[in-house]
């Protein structure tokens, strides 16, 4: 077989699941299981009707980490005293 190996079944239904519930990025895990991404589109689209759906669900939750990242960041920095400079560096 050429190209990019494909994922038992067991593999795939992982991937779809860390998908959908913990928003992680096709690119890390086509990566992770070393195969094309495109697999990785192929098999949500099969598994559900709203792939599209799922990955922008996906993206959100990433979003929403990261941002609570900043804001818990922020809190700690408030609580320490320190001063928050923004990107132009006034206070």
């Amino acid at each position: 077989m050429k190209g990019y190996p494909l994922l038992n079944s067991e593999q795939k239904q992982e991937v779809i699941s860390r998908i959908k519930d913990k928003g992680e990025r096709v690119s890390d895990l086509a990566k992770e299981y070393n195969v094309s991404p495109k697999i990785i589109y192929g098999y949500l689209s099969r598994s559900t009707q709203g792939s599209s759906q799922i990955l922008e669900i996906a993206k959100w939750k990433r979003e929403k980490e990261a941002l609570l990242k900043i804001i818990g960041e922020l809190i700690v920095d408030q609580k320490l005293g320190k001063k928050i400079i923004n990107r132009y560096g006034d206070k």
